[in-house]
């Protein structure tokens, strides 16, 4: 009898940035060996600046249709929705623009970036202003027919502009803006070890299904790591090995609440390319271990 054909994973996992043991450099190439990983999406990370070219962009496109991969692209870190002053605003709109131009052209659905602090401001006045602004860079990308989903990132730090319900909120309130879940900084955020249980991850989930609806669950990106923080946060990414975050019961509730979408998973290099098939492989031990086990003929007789 043949064997069943491969379960198509409803999450599809890569890494942020090109897997570091890949034997040449340069994107189309990270993307080639990530197929050979057995890695179904890849993050290129741009987080310093976007200086890629029309020809570059060509080449990452076609390697990405040549191997089936999916791709998203992190932005430059240097983005603040909330700059203080209308120069600074206006190189972030720049690096935010162009990350979603050339992300576009090179095969890239996803944009992912930081989207900026408080400022010690009120946080209502900082998501009116930031929401005002992802209309205008949404207005902007649709009048120049660029298609991609501009993704904030929920933020490590409480000073940051970025929790949970605040990005969820922009997704729901602005067309072309869907939501970067990175689960280690909502760990970090909280500073005191919670927010890492499964009661906690399935409440989070039911809160992007309250807001976004179940359509929500079914289009999410996602960073997954380890992490180190303090009691304000954040401190560092570590690989899995050192963190304590309980990736298996965050890969569970993803199967419980029947997402899908793409994870990137972060991790210092080199250990980002073996976290990231520890998490995959872990997700579908957990997939297949749940699933109906078909019986051969006269098996159970």
């Amino acid at each position: 009898m043949a064997a069943p054909a491969p379960v198509q994973d409803a999450l599809r996992f890569g890494t942020v940035g090109g897997p570091a043991t890949a034997p040449v450099s340069g994107t189309p190439a990270a993307i080639a060996y990530s197929r050979q990983l057995g890695l179904d999406h890849l993050e290129i990370a741009w987080t310093q600046s976007v200086r890629v070219g029309d020809e570059m962009c060509a080449a990452i496109k076609a390697a990405k249709e040549a191997n089936n991969l999916t791709l998203s692209v992190h932005a430059p870190y240097f983005i603040n929705l909330n700059s203080q002053t209308a120069e600074l605003m206006e190189k972030s709109d720049a690096r935010l623009l162009a990350a979603a131009r050339r992300g576009a052209l090179a095969g890239a659905t996803d944009i992912i970036f930081h989207p900026g602090s408080y400022h010690s401001q009120p946080p209502e006045i900082v998501y009116e202003r930031a929401r005002q602004k992802m209309i205008e860079i949404t207005g902007i990308l649709r009048e120049e027919g660029v298609v991609v989903n501009l993704r904030p990132e929920t933020m490590g730090k409480g000073a940051m502009f970025g929790n949970l319900e605040e990005v969820l909120e922009l997704s729901r309130d602005v067309q072309g803006v869907l939501p970067c879940i990175d689960w280690a900084h909502l760990h970090a955020r909280r500073g005191d070890g919670s927010f890492n249980s499964y009661e906690e991850f399935a409440d989070a989930l039911t809160t992007v299904r309250n807001i976004l609806g179940e359509e929500g669950l079914k289009t999410l990106h996602f960073h997954l790591s380890g992490i180190t923080y303090t009691a304000k946060g954040e401190k560092a990414h570590v690989p899995l090995n050192e963190a304590d975050i309980k990736y298996r019961e965050l890969l569970q509730a993803f199967l419980d609440f029947g997402v899908a979408g793409t994870a990137g998973v972060e991790a210092p290099l080199p250990f980002h390319v073996a976290d990231a098939l520890t998490m995959q492989a872990t997700y579908r031990r957990l997939r297949d271990k749940d699933a109906p086990q078909e019986t051969e003929p006269g098996e159970d007789e």
